[in-house]
This record gives C-alpha cells, sequence and structure tokens, in this order.
C-alpha cells in the first residue's frame, strides 16, 4: 500500500472512531457555541469604551475561531496519543508500514475536517449574534489548517509526555487556557502589562489571532511584519511554527510502549 493510501485508511478509521462518540461529537461544537452566546451576545461592549470587549464584534473574531483551533487539537490529540499508549497500539503500529509521521498526520486531516466544519459554523453564529461585520477572506482556509497542524503536533506531544488520558487532558487545558486569553484573541496587547508584551510572541496562537484580524478586520490596522502585509506575514511564521510542531509532535510518539 501506497503512502497515500495508508494515510488515507488511517484518515477514514480515525474519522469513524470520532463520530462513533457522540459526547465528544456534542461537545467538539457546543462549548464555542456557548462561548459566543456569553461572550458575544449577553456580554455587551462597554459604553465607556473600556474594560473587556470593549473593541468592535469583528475584531473578537479571531478568539472565536482560537477557540476550536487550538483547544480541540490539543483535547483530541492529547488524549488519542495517551489513549493509544495505554492501549498498547504504538508497539503494533510498529509492525505495520504506517510511520509515526502517517498517523500523526492522518488524526491531522480528521482534526482539520471538524474543525473546518466548527469554524464555519462559528464564523456563520458570530455574524448572526453579535452582528460583525467582517471580509471574507480565502485567506481563512489556510489559516485555520495550519493552525490545525500546529496544534495537533502539540497536543501529539502532550500526549506523549504525560502519564495518562486524564493528565492530557488538563495539562491541555493547563495551556490552551492561558494561551486563548493572551494571545491577541480577547484581550488587545495594550490592557496588557508592558513587560508581558514580548512573551506574547512566543504564542503561535498570537500568529493565527493577528492574522485572522488583518484578514477579516483590516480597519483595525494590525502591523506589518518587515514591511510584508500582516496576513501573510503571520501565516508565514504560523506555518513556520507549525512544521516545527508536527516534526517534533510525530518525533515524540513513541514506538513502542
Amino acid at each position: 500500500m501506497s503512502r497515500v493510501g495508508r494515510v488515507r485508511s488511517e484518515t477514514g478509521a480515525g474519522w469513524r472512531s470520532f463520530v462513533r462518540r457522540r459526547t465528544a461529537v456534542f461537545f467538539t461544537f457546543f462549548f464555542p457555541v456557548i462561548l459566543i452566546v456569553i461572550f458575544g451576545a449577553l456580554v455587551r461592549t462597554d459604553p465607556t469604551g473600556g474594560g473587556l470587549f470593549a473593541e468592535p464584534a469583528a475584531y473578537y473574531v479571531p478568539g472565536y475561531l482560537a477557540v476550536v483551533v487550538l483547544f480541540t487539537p490539543l483535547s483530541r490529540m492529547g488524549s488519542e496519543v495517551a489513549r493509544h499508549r495505554e492501549g498498547n497500539r504504538f508497539e503494533k503500529l510498529a509492525t505495520t508500514p504506517l510511520s509515526r509521521g502517517e498517523w500523526l498526520l492522518a488524526q491531522t486531516v480528521v482534526n482539520a475536517v471538524i474543525i473546518g466544519i466548527a469554524s464555519l459554523l462559528i464564523l456563520a453564529l458570530v455574524i448572526a449574534l453579535t452582528g460583525a461585520r467582517i471580509a471574507f477572506s480565502a485567506l481563512l482556509v489556510p489559516y485555520v489548517l495550519v493552525g490545525v497542524v500546529c496544534f495537533c503536533g502539540v497536543g501529539a506531544m502532550l500526549g506523549s509526555y504525560t502519564d495518562s488520558r486524564d493528565g492530557a487532558v488538563a495539562a491541555s487545558n493547563a495551556i490552551g487556557l492561558p494561551l486563548l486569553f493572551l494571545s491577541e484573541t480577547f484581550v488587545p496587547l495594550e490592557q496588557l502589562p508592558g513587560w508581558f508584551e514580548p512573551l506574547v510572541g512566543l504564542s503561535p496562537l498570537t500568529y493565527f489571532a493577528r492574522g485572522v484580524r488583518a484578514a477579516t478586520y483590516p480597519e483595525y490596522g494590525t502591523r506589518a511584519i518587515a514591511g510584508v502585509d500582516p496576513a501573510l506575514a503571520n501565516l508565514g511564521v504560523l506555518a513556520v511554527l507549525a512544521v516545527v510542531a508536527f516534526a517534533l509532535g510525530a518525533r515524540s510518539i513513541p514506538r513502542t510502549d
């Protein structure tokens, strides 16, 4: 069987495994919907022009998308790798032609399909519930795909180095929550302490948020990088980080248990 055939076969198995878990399917799509309803529809802009959620609704679109682009790969890949370790499945995988990189690629494709569907739902709800006026850019597709690749790699590392599925999920939450709110998603850089600003640039999610905002809300005036259009420049940085994260994630997956 060719490499493409191996990846396609494993992708089909991963998709069927996901749809059989009805609870996982439900919460994958329900969680971001709840956030949009709470923060987008119930928590209104401060009329004095200060505080949280004081920016126009379009500013927060990258944050809502980041919920699924960040949390779904971290939690799903972390728990999936941990589950395979607990069941000694990587030991069996080592006896097949399927490599660790191919297995991770197949799982990433499954996550990309899931998150792509969730992203469409999020965009529709944001527009309907918050009245956000956004520009529909073709760059949204590569941003979501590259973001999924990046955080699937991180999730694979979490699942490889934690001792159980519960530990993987706990680690994904411990990493995901700070990143979600401290990567220029929901909290503007101006509201963070000056000493913290350099740390924001260490988060891959920062480049996702800046780039998506530049593509969908150009009026905000996202800063260019080295004179390059911010929507393209941030995508380039995110792509480099995604390649590194995916390579490290594939390398971290154990050959045997």
